[in-house]
């Protein structure tokens, strides 16, 4: 049995991440992303998918970093555009 970092249950089924040098122990997926999701810094919002970075800031897609002031970022790029 190990113990979930997040929530405290002794878990038969909990496991480990190992991220960044260190080990994470859950109980469940959602303890996990409680636990290491990045926040948008603009919404609030988990970031559980692939996010948008901005120098040293996260944000949960690009309309968010846009209103917080980056420029430049997109959803995505037109069919046939370039770049």
């Amino acid at each position: 049995m190990a113990v979930c970092e997040t929530c405290g249950n002794d878990y038969d089924m909990a496991f480990e991440v190992h991220a960044q040098g260190a080990v994470h122990t859950f109980d469940s997926f959602q303890c996990a992303i409680h636990a290491m999701a990045p926040i948008c810094e603009h919404c609030g919002a988990r970031v559980i998918g692939h996010g948008v970075q901005s120098g040293e800031h996260w944000y949960c897609c690009a309309h968010c970093a846009r209103q917080e002031g980056s420029q430049g970022i997109v959803d995505r790029v037109m069919a046939g555009m370039s770049g």
